[in-house]
């Protein structure tokens, strides 16, 4: 077996020089290796000879003993895929203790033997290579086998200077206590050892699974456990204990390598490269602070996209929480080892595991681990912003209320995509297609998308909160507060949730496909002249240049000709040639999935654009009129697109865009007059702010059909459902009979997300009997669309509302 074995591996020894041991030539020599494994033994039983060692399989002579070999294991764990249990110390290590405190002249040399089978995961270039790299998890027989495979030909073995077992034995005379003392410092002596070639243990997951066992806050839900379901206090402990498996990270380093290697290469082979911005921002965040990372969710590829990010420059990468959906068979372990922890979508009827997460989360927390979560829980359909879910926020927040010794800083992040792996499972989910749910099968399958062109990924990092400020600003008196679920500490929740969504669409970054998408998509036909597109394309950048929405949004460089190749370069939009001048159009079919970019940007245009449609749609409008029905329809696009433009501030902004407007030609005013009018009829200005009026057109007839449907009902009348419905069914028809310019105009989960914009804003409220109330505020944006939108849109509306009716509840 040793010759075999040896046709493929190569051994590294050290020391060099073997006599640097100091070996005594008069005293009994035995080897420990720490791992329990035959190619650990069949590589020290070779190089012992080559070296001219004293041979491991030869008999042991101690005092009056003889024992049959002269090594041993110190971790005599067995297993084909994984650790087993626990194993009473060796033989041989029981033999030489008692043969030691029965003779005071017996002595032997303890020679502690590394082996090291390849190099540091940090070292390795290969996926495969990384990921079964030499880690601090012991191996079980089957990643042993990978790893003499792969790594064979990269052994270290590496000999100690000899412990003298007397000495480190002393006074002790206690067999089993003898035994622990001299096992505890050869563990010390063997992690020193690893430390030194592969860095320190990075994973946790055991100590604090034991530890969370032991929190007075776990202790508690333990005994109330075993009070309700009648189990003993040792069971309900067992199962919490389970739950925390269930849960927790399992960091290793091989495997953050490993993935590391694997999206570089994606990162050359399906995208053009990651652009990084604002990283600064996270360096002057004070050492010793905790960092928690809320970026917006796009895709899966988000989950390894910020981790990649961080670890190429540096930064510690963040334990992510990801869904229970994700804990896949084999996929799952590779997460979790990554650093993914784990939570179920809901922990309603299991009290103890909410507690055990809870526990966890604010031990991750305490201890200053950085962490990362999706502030909207789930991948964006649409491309909109979401609303953040206040479930891990609210952990969050109530964990650093319980203890803040720690300061604890949240850091908004925005991750932007020119072309989505999940585009088409977007577009079929968003047109009402059931949600497929993940497994193996579905994973891959996906890998067919890698043959693909995806463009840039762009990573920018929002403007941070700091979360003690903050609660400082909401409550001068938040340290001395013990009611974690007070009234005030759920409102507060709540105000951090939008700042944060306002802070990542700040951070927002303008692609090539955003401006062609906030272009094309809003002409009847979905094309456009070449040279009216170029111009149209220029004017949304100079605005983005002149107007900055936000100190951190980038409107990336470069000439409308430009934007537009790149756009055709991903296949969503193509040149056509025409006697009459060039034209581009996009292509078939990916209208919807164009959709997906015109919203990641719609709130940087959505104010500039409901101006351009007012003073395209009206003509002449004095400044005060426009200021006012700004106002009343800014609050709906605010509390949905989460604007960064307050109330207050809104007069000066609308001043800001006035004045560019003027500046560009698309409204005229004559001095010392508050009258605005539009620019000359059948003029390319004009046709240039109807251009840019259309971009927030879709949203305010969406709203406008929604808030008509409620007064023709009246409060108290329709279910949410209904409503919806309601909307899908009279925008399809609409869609049908009139030109609306959104491909997503119709889709039911617009509406949806719709009315949870006006219940979570306080313009709706839910009954009892689950039906819609509502005031007189709905009023004023309804009065308002005959403002905005045309006389043809309006009326449809109006009519198809008013003569539909009774809908189901």
């Amino acid at each position: 077996m040793r010759r075999a074995l040896y046709a493929w591996v190569r051994v590294a020894v050290l020391p060099e020089a073997l006599a640097e041991l100091g070996l005594d030539p008069a005293r009994p020599v035995c080897y420990v290796l720490h791992g329990r494994h035959l190619s650990n033994l069949l590589v020290l039983f070779e190089e012992t000879r080559r070296a001219g060692l004293p041979p491991p399989s030869a008999s042991l002579p101690l005092g009056g003993k003889v024992l049959p070999r002269r090594y041993f294991f110190l971790d005599r764990k067995p297993g084909l895929f994984a650790v087993g249990k626990r194993q009473t110390p060796s033989p041989i290590l029981t033999g030489m203790v008692q043969a030691v405190l029965a003779d005071a002249e017996a002595d032997a040399q303890i020679v502690p033997v590394t082996i090291l089978w390849g190099r540091a995961p940090d070292k390795q270039q290969s996926v495969l290579k990384a990921l079964f790299a030499e880690t601090w998890r012991a191996p079980g027989l089957l990643r042993q086998a990978l790893a003499v495979l792969l790594h064979g030909r990269q052994t270290l073995l590496r000999f100690s200077r000899p412990f003298s077992l007397r000495e480190l034995l002393g006074e002790e005379q206690d067999l089993a206590r003898s035994q622990r003392k001299f096992a505890r410092i050869l563990r010390v002596h063997f992690r020193r050892q690893r430390e030194i070639a592969i860095g320190p243990d990075l994973s946790h997951r055991y100590t604090l699974v034991a530890e969370l066992l032991e929190a007075p806050a776990l202790r508690a839900a333990i005994r109330a456990e075993s009070e309700a379901r009648g189990f003993t206090e040792a069971h309900a402990a067992a199962r919490a204990r389970r739950f925390a498996l269930e849960i927790a990270a399992d960091y290793s380093y091989g495997v953050v390598r490993a993935f590391e290697l694997f999206l570089a290469w994606m990162w050359t082979r399906i995208y053009a490269g990651v652009e990084v911005r604002h990283f600064d921002t996270l360096l002057q965040i004070a050492p010793g602070q905790g960092i928690v990372y809320l970026p917006c969710h796009r895709s899966h590829i988000d989950y390894l996209l910020l981790s990649y990010v961080l670890h190429q420059r540096g930064m510690t990468p963040p334990h992510i929480a990801a869904g229970e959906n994700l804990n896949l068979p084999l996929v799952g372990a590779l997460l979790r080892r990554g650093g993914a922890f784990f939570l179920r979508r809901s922990f309603k009827g299991e009290p103890l595991y909410a507690a055990v997460f809870h526990e966890y989360l604010h031990q991750m927390l305490a201890r200053g681990f950085p962490i990362e979560y999706f502030i909207e829980g789930g991948r964006s359909r649409s491309g909109r912003m979401l609303a953040p879910k206040a479930g891990l926020l609210a952990m969050t927040v109530r964990s650093f209320l319980r203890e803040h010794t720690r300061p604890l800083v949240l850091v908004p992040v925005y991750l932007g995509y020119e072309r989505l792996l999940e585009g088409k499972s977007f577009v079929e989910e968003q047109q009402g297609k059931p949600k497929e749910r993940e497994s193996l099968f579905a994973l891959f399958s996906a890998w067919r998308l890698l043959r693909g062109f995806y463009g840039k990924v762009h990573v920018n990092f929002g403007e941070p909160l700091v979360l003690t400020a903050a609660l400082d600003a909401a409550r001068l008196d938040w340290r001395e507060e013990r009611e974690l679920r007070a009234p005030w500490v759920r409102s507060f929740i709540e105000a951090v949730g939008d700042q944060v969504a306002e802070r990542i669409n700040d951070a927002a970054v303008v692609t090539p496909v955003n401006l062609v998408a906030s272009t094309l998509l809003t002409t009847p036909k979905q094309a456009a002249d070449a040279q009216a597109l170029a111009a149209q394309i220029g004017l949304l950048q100079a605005l983005l240049a002149e107007l900055p929405y936000a100190p951190r949004c980038v409107g990336l460089a470069g000439s409308p000709m430009e934007v537009l190749e790149a756009a055709a370069k991903l296949e969503f939009v193509e040149r056509v040639a025409h006697p009459l001048g060039e034209l581009w159009r996009v292509r078939a079919g990916v209208a919807p999935q164009l959709s997906y970019f015109r919203n990641n940007v719609l709130h940087l245009f959505a104010l500039p654009s409901l101006l351009a449609c007012l003073l395209a749609r009206n003509r002449r409008l004095e400044g005060e009129r426009l200021a006012e029905v700004c106002q009343g329809i800014h609050a709906l696009l605010r509390a949905e697109l989460f604007l960064r433009t307050r109330d207050a501030d809104l007069p000066a902004a609308i001043a800001a865009l006035v004045a560019w407007f003027r500046q560009r030609g698309l409204v005229r005013q004559r001095e010392g007059s508050s009258r605005l009018a539009a620019p000359e009829a059948a003029s390319a200005a004009l046709a240039q702010l109807r251009w840019l009026g259309e971009i927030i057109r879709p949203t305010l007839e969406r709203h406008f059909l929604t808030l008509s449907i409620l007064q023709r009902h009246g409060s108290g009348r329709l279910t949410r459902k209904a409503l919806e419905e309601a909307g899908h069914l009279l925008s399809q028809r609409l869609g049908l009979l009139y030109a609306f310019n959104a491909p997503e105009f119709s889709e039911k989960n617009q509406f949806a997300a719709f009315v949870d914009t006006l219940l979570e804003s306080k313009w709706l409220s839910e009954n009892a009997d689950g039906t819609l109330a509502f005031d007189q505020r709905i009023a004023t944006p309804v009065q308002h669309a005959a403002l905005v939108l045309p006389a043809e849109a309006r009326e449809a509306i109006r009519r198809m509302a008013g003569e539909m009716g009774a809908v189901p509840p």
